[in-house]
């Protein structure tokens, strides 16, 4: 592989934006859209951990981009550019990186996002991925994690389980004959764009499971959650399988779906602001602490795990 200043010339230099100054310099120099606060938010991909070997390195570079696209979307941040550092190692071939660096400009293209700068190394161990996302809200309109309340209604966008389902049918463990599951797994679609300050009090995007990222609502803010799974919005692809993967589903993450608190009465708002993207009320917000999941009956089912373990 070429060393380091060409590799950045090659690849990189010609995704930066204006804030990144051709990345010739150490830092770059950004100036806030006025009257707009700044958000940010960083993530990273670790080979084996957050995605495999043989995953083509175009999707790994999208899917390292729209994890922290949801992240903004959660705040309800409009998305501005990006920091990045990639670890590689020393025998990682060139095609690998031009093909990482042309799944980057592909969503550069579609979210109106460019480069800002970054760092380069090399590790003794796969690869090792980050990116910095900035983006910016109106004054004061950044939705919070801890902002439910007691009677607020449970909302989720999208469908849940694809992302879990796509990894295990990845892994040889279970049939994607559409390949819709694997698809979500390796590309998910952050929901970017929405307008939702005064709608809802509180967001969290579904990146560690659906029980576990509620949970995390319920905890900010000192209530629990009553859960419906039959609720719960599933694919054609997921619903296929049947109940056996009712539980991966719902505790298995990685769908970059939001998740929402909204006040009684503002449902049909939340629609309106969501246009064709489908939202669902699947439970509220009460007294107490943690997250009940009940079956049609209402009988409470209790799973091995909540969500995906860090540490």
């Amino acid at each position: 592989m070429s060393d380091e200043f060409s590799r950045i010339a090659r690849y990189f230099a010609p995704l930066a934006g204006a804030a990144g100054r051709g990345l010739m310099d150490d830092a770059a120099v950004l100036t806030p859209p006025p009257g707009r606060e700044l958000v940010l938010t960083v993530d990273q991909m670790l080979e084996d951990v957050h995605f495999l070997p043989a995953d083509p390195p175009e999707l790994i570079a999208r899917k390292l981009l729209r994890r922290n696209l949801s992240d903004l979307a959660a705040m309800g941040a409009a998305p501005l550019g990006y920091l990045l550092t990639t670890a590689l190692p020393p025998e990682q071939d060139e095609s690998w990186l031009a093909s990482f660096a042309k799944g980057l400009e592909a969503d550069q293209t579609l979210f109106g996002i460019s480069l800002f700068g970054g760092d380069s190394s090399s590790s003794r161990h796969g690869i090792c991925l980050s990116a910095t996302l900035l983006g910016h809200v109106a004054p004061g309109a950044a939705l919070p994690r801890n902002g439910a309340r007691a009677g607020d209604e449970i909302w989720v966008t999208g469908t849940i389980g694809d992302a879990a389902l796509g990894l295990a049918a990845r892994l040889h463990q279970l049939a994607d004959p559409t390949g819709y599951l694997t698809t979500r797994s390796m590309l998910p679609e952050p929901r970017v764009g929405l307008e939702l300050a005064g709608i809802v009090s509180a967001a969290i995007d579904v990146s560690d499971g659906l029980v576990q990222d509620l949970g995390h609502l319920c905890k900010g803010a000192g209530l629990a959650a009553k859960l419906h799974a039959g609720l719960v919005p599933v694919s054609e692809a997921a619903a296929s399988l049947g109940p056996s993967v009712l539980e991966t589903r719902l505790t298995g993450g990685d769908d970059y779906e939001l998740l929402l608190a909204v006040p009684p009465g503002n449902g049909a708002a939340l629609k309106a602001a969501c246009g064709a993207l489908p939202v669902t009320r699947i439970g509220v917000f009460q007294p107490g602490a943690g997250v009940r999941v009940l079956d049609g009956s209402g009988a409470e089912i209790r799973f091995q795990s909540s969500g995906w373990k860090h540490f």
